[in-house]
Formats: C-alpha cells, sequence, structure tokens
C-alpha cells in the first residue's frame, strides 16, 4: 500500500481536499443494519442503519453518552451487536472479530500506549505484536513519525510528551500494518489547535491515499473538517449528510438579535411557537426558528424596540444538531443572585489586574512577565495550547502557586498580600469537576456552602438560587456517581457559584455536553456577567471563544494577543487569511514564533560576534 508517504500533503495545511470522486463511486467500507446494543438492560443504541464508503473522513458527532463508543466498538469487532449486523470490509463482525481486529486501525479515549517505553520502543512494540520484520518496521517508522513530527524525539518516553504529541504517537502506532479503515474514538480530547492542526493534515493525507477514517466527537467545530457526519443523539443517529448540505438545511431559519434587554428578549422568544432554540453569545442571542425566511410580525417588533436589531447568520452544525434532535429553547431567563450578606465584599468587585505576572518552575517560564486587566462583568477567554501557562496563571490568580516576581489584583486585593482574604470570593470549575461522587446532589451543595462560611438563611437562600438556576431540583437526592456528564457540569456549576463570587474561572466547562446543555449553561453565564460576575475561561476550543467578550492568546508562557476576536483578526498583516477564530489563533502562534526564531538568531551572532 502506497499511503502515508505523501508528507507533503500533510504539511500542506489540514483544510479538506476537494476529491472528484462522488460517495456513489466508491465502494462500502462498513454496513450497519438496524445495529442495537443493551447496556444493563437499557438499549444505549438502536436501529443503527449506516453505511461508510472507502477513502473517505467519517464522523459520529454527539455529546458525552449519545453512543458513539459504543458504535466504534461494534465496528471494530470488540463489542457484539444485540440486536442488528454489522460488516466491516465485507466480513461480519460476529463471525470473523480476529480477522477484523487485525485489519484495523483502532484508536481509544485513553490511547494504546506504554509511558515507559520510548517512542522508538512503543512503535517496535506495535509492530511486533502485528509481525512486521524489521526492516519492514524501520522503513514505516521512519516515515510515520517524520509525517508526525516526532522522529527527532525517538529516545523519548510516552509518558513525558504533550497532549498532542501523545495522541500523533498513537495515531503512528495503529498505523504501523497500513490498515484500510482507521476507527480514531475522539482524536481530539485534550489536544491543542496547533497539534488538531496537524493531525488532520495527516489525516486528508491518508483518506488522500484511500484510507477510509471513522471519527466521534463532541465537538461541532472539529466536525466540520469531515466529509460525512452522522448525528447521533440518545442511541439513536437522527441524521447523515455531507457538512455543507447540513448548513443547507439550516439556511433562512438562523438569526441574531443585538440588544441591551438580554433577559426580555430571551422570555420573548421562550414564549413564541415558532422559536426552536436560543443561545447566549458573548454580544448577542442567536436563536433559530421553525419557519424558514420570516420572522412573525409581532415577534419581529417585541424584538426590535429601543434600538435593537434583528440579522440573519449563516448556520452552524449547532444549529443543524439542533433541528434535527427537536430543538432547545430552555426556560425563562436565569434570574440574578440573591445578594448573600458575605461578611465583606471586594472593593473592586470582580476586576483583576496583573503586573509582570511571572512564575518559574527551575529552568522552565510557566508565565512569562504577564499584565493584564479584565473589568469585572466581562466574560473572558483565556486561549492556549496545553503548556501554554494558562494553569499556571489561574493557579497563581487563586493563591495555589507562588509567584516569581511580579504582582497580581483581584477586585483590588493583592494575592500576595491577602490571599486568604480572596478565597471565599474565586469560584471554579475544574474540567473533572471537583465533586464528592458517594454524595447526592444535595449533600454535594450543603457541603460546599459550609466550606464557603454561609450561615443558616444565607446557606439555604444561596442554595435555593444555585439550584433554581441550574436545574437542579428534580434530582436533589440523586448519588452524583450515576449522574451524566451533563448533570455534574451543572452540579459543579452550582457549587462554584452559590457564594456568589466576584471572580468565577472556568476550565472547560462545556467539554462534551450536549448543545442543549451549554445553551443553558452559556445563558446562566451572561447571567451572571450582566450582575457584575467576571468569567474567566480557560480553553483551547474555539467554540467556547464564541461566548467571551474579549480573548486572551498565550503561547510558551506569554500573552502573544488580547481583544475581542474580530480586532484580533483585523489587527493581523494584510497577507494573513483567517476566516475563523482557529485559523487567527494559529495565525498569532506562527508570528510568534518567528519572532522567537529571529530574536534566537541574532543573540547568537551576537555571541558570536563577541567570542572572536
Amino acid at each position: 500500500m502506497s499511503s502515508l508517504t505523501s508528507i507533503e500533503r500533510a504539511v500542506a495545511g489540514s483544510k479538506k481536499s476537494d476529491t472528484s470522486t462522488t460517495i456513489i463511486d466508491r465502494k462500502p467500507i462498513i454496513e450497519a443494519h438496524n445495529l442495537g446494543r443493551v447496556f444493563n438492560k437499557k438499549m444505549v443504541l438502536k436501529e443503527v442503519n449506516l453505511t461508510i464508503y472507502e477513502a473517505e473522513i467519517f464522523g459520529l458527532l454527539g455529546p458525552d453518552g449519545a453512543g458513539k463508543t459504543t458504535l466504534m466498538q461494534l465496528m471494530a469487532a470488540i463489542l457484539d451487536p444485540s440486536e442488528g449486523h454489522c460488516t466491516v470490509m465485507g466480513h461480519d463482525t460476529v463471525k470473523d472479530d480476529y480477522w477484523i481486529n487485525s485489519h484495523i486501525g483502532y484508536m481509544f479515549q485513553g490511547f494504546t500506549l506504554y509511558d515507559k517505553l520510548s517512542i522508538a520502543e512503543n512503535m517496535e512494540f506495535s509492530a511486533d505484536i502485528r509481525g512486521l520484520p524489521k526492516e519492514l518496521y524501520l522503513e514505516r517508522q521512519e516515515r510515520l513519525l517524520k509525517m508526525a513530527g516526532l522522529y527527532r524525539f525517538l529516545d523519548r518516553a510516552a509518558g513525558n510528551l504533550s497532549g498532542g504529541m501523545r495522541k500523533k504517537l498513537s495515531l503512528c502506532t495503529n498505523l504501523m500494518h497500513e490498515p484500510r479503515l482507521l476507527l480514531l474514538d475522539e482524536l481530539s480530547l485534550g489536544v491543542d489547535p496547533a497539534s488538531r492542526h496537524e493531525l488532520w493534515a495527516m489525516l486528508n493525507a491518508f483518506r488522500d491515499d484511500g484510507v477510509t477514517v471513522v471519527m466521534s466527537t463532541p465537538y461541532m467545530d472539529e466536525a466540520e473538517h469531515c466529509d460525512r457526519i452522522a448525528f447521533l443523539h440518545e442511541g439513536e443517529i437522527i441524521g447523515v449528510d455531507k457538512v455543507e448540505n447540513l448548513h443547507t438545511r439550516c439556511e433562512g431559519h438562523v438569526y441574531e438579535l443585538h440588544t441591551k434587554d438580554r433577559g426580555g428578549a430571551h422570555n420573548r422568544l421562550v414564549e413564541h411557537p415558532d422559536v426552536l432554540s436560543i443561545r447566549h453569545l458573548a454580544e448577542s442571542v442567536h436563536f433559530q426558528l421553525h419557519t424558514a425566511n420570516r420572522i412573525e410580525e409581532r415577534l419581529a417588533a417585541d424584538l426590535t424596540k429601543d434600538g435593537a436589531r434583528i440579522e440573519p447568520v449563516e448556520p452552524t452544525l449547532d444549529d443543524a444538531y439542533t433541528m434535527l434532535s427537536g430543538g432547545e429553547k430552555s426556560s425563562a431567563y436565569a434570574e440574578s443572585p440573591p445578594k448573600i450578606h458575605l461578611p465583606e465584599r471586594l472593593p473592586e468587585g470582580g476586576l483583576i489586574r496583573t503586573k509582570d505576572m511571572r512564575v518559574e518552575f527551575g529552568d522552565f517560564v510557566a508565565n512569562d512577565d504577564v499584565t493584564l486587566e479584565i473589568k469585572a462583568g466581562e466574560v473572558f477567554g483565556f486561549l492556549g495550547a496545553n503548556g501554554a501557562g494558562k494553569t499556571t496563571f489561574i493557579r497563581a490568580l487563586c493563591g495555589l502557586q507562588k509567584l516569581t516576581s511580579g504582582e497580581a489584583w483581584i477586585g483590588g486585593v493583592s494575592i500576595i498580600d491577602d490571599p486568604k482574604r480572596l478565597r471565599n470570593h474565586i469560584g471554579y470549575m475544574s474540567q473533572r469537576f471537583s465533586l464528592y461522587p458517594d454524595l447526592t446532589v444535595a449533600e454535594n451543595l450543603s457541603f460546599f456552602a459550609g466550606i464557603y462560611g454561609l450561615q443558616k438563611g444565607d446557606k439555604q437562600k444561596a442554595m435555593d438560587w444555585a439550584i433554581s438556576v441550574t436545574d437542579l431540583s428534580g434530582v436533589m437526592n440523586q448519588l452524583v456517581a450515576d449522574m451524566s456528564g451533563a448533570l455534574s457540569q451543572r452540579l459543579a456549576l452550582a457549587c462554584a457559584i452559590m457564594h456568589e463570587p466576584a471572580v468565577v474561572f472556568l476550565d472547560e466547562p462545556t467539554s462534551g455536553v450536549s448543545p442543549a446543555a451549554r445553551y443553558k449553561f452559556w445563558q446562566l453565564i451572561q447571567t451572571l456577567a450582566e450582575s457584575g460576575t467576571t468569567i474567566f475561561v480557560t480553553t483551547h476550543y474555539m467554540e467556547e471563544a464564541n461566548y467571551c467578550h474579549r480573548l486572551g492568546l498565550m503561547h510558551q508562557g506569554r500573552l502573544i494577543g488580547i481583544g475581542p476576536a474580530d480586532e484580533l483578526i483585523a489587527a493581523l498583516p494584510d497577507d494573513v487569511e483567517a476566516e475563523t477564530i482557529e485559523d487567527m489563533f494559529l495565525a498569532y502562534i506562527k508570528i510568534e514564533d518567528a519572532r522567537l526564531e529571529k530574536e534566537r538568531q541574532k543573540l547568537e551572532a551576537e555571541s558570536a560576534g563577541s567570542s572572536k
């Protein structure tokens, strides 16, 4: 097989190439007929009918719990179906499971790497278990690792690799035997934009050389790179089509409202029967209607009072998923916090200021003289690759990491001089949710209220408000261990905001949840911001950026750009094209890397001159 030799195509970029061969001309490689699977007497996958063809990148798109991993494992002949049947390259997944296992590449969410082995040793092990002769293994190893940019790190242990490098190595180990079919379960989970760009360059090169790639993802922006996608919703496929066709289905249905009365507009939209969904972005309310190319006259008049305006916008895959899954209008606009009696509020509210903030770990600079100001009530997004310094920055602001130099203030209080005073004025929602799985929802809320020092009437008032705005009233006695990801997300947020903090830190807050859950989440976030709470979001998924008033771009510990997304794009050189936030972010990284390289060369030249 001649695939994997197209390094030039991989380096050229990660945009989808325009292939002249249509789906009709290609042979089916996977065929599923009425496929279903039962776990613990519950039907988690039902009536899946699907055909995937040779040489296409096919995406399985849906939130956590939609059935993506189960379907992937059925295709990989790891699980047997409870009903229906599936064939892979003409072989039945039940009768010919061993043949299928040995002829495909399957990458689990947790990878299949050995942390104590080096890159070369992981590749050698993968070749050995597949019986590849040494000369063939060495030739393929060099080819694959050069394509992935890993060949110069052959002796580095897998456990010391970044998330992006680990994903690329895992992908390479699954390609040693040059399979015609590659199954990738949430390939980009935990991977920064730059590494995702490189991964997609590799996948497009494989597809162009005849390899079929099936990948699952909960991220709409990632699915845009696929040739075709299937939407999975509660174990069922609700739509299969090309990406551009899914966009077309929603044309004329999607609008954005620019208004100062976000809450009033939301409630009018909720009440109207033609409204399908509502999403609260940083500067607008994005809504979708059942009817195409027409807004009911009275609704339009109600929404455009006091200078508000409505404009049609291009639909996204989020809109297509919402339309196919039945829509999600949420409930009435979330009420503002009840203003409990904290001992003493911060003098400057949620204002965050840093000046030349520096954090070093030995010779490694995690935060390199970061100077920044974030206003109270602002939703601020910190975008950066893995290792860019985002988590260190938050830990320092929370008083969990000592500064090497510089200063920082929250609400006018120094994090160096008075860190204890700040603890009850900060809310933090981690990516993994810091909840107690053996406690119920009510017990978790009560425990965190106690930690924040809430007493008697204030404690109950704060809990009642948090329960109301996060829609948890129906699950108060449920154990956290038995809850879905979306419910856990809502509880983690409730625990982080019930004490009405001046600043709330969110670490990839909507990872893996459905569009409906994400819409509800950001509606509440915008409510908090309107009441004066500062929202600090750290993420390397570009979707989150749409909900932020301003963005800070972090790269190798340095703040390389700051401002609203449209201003950051406009500030790029004229010869740089950036249609999306991801394009913009990658462009800033490229410019910064070029600056650093020029600076390095200058220092080397000066050093060489002084030594003569």
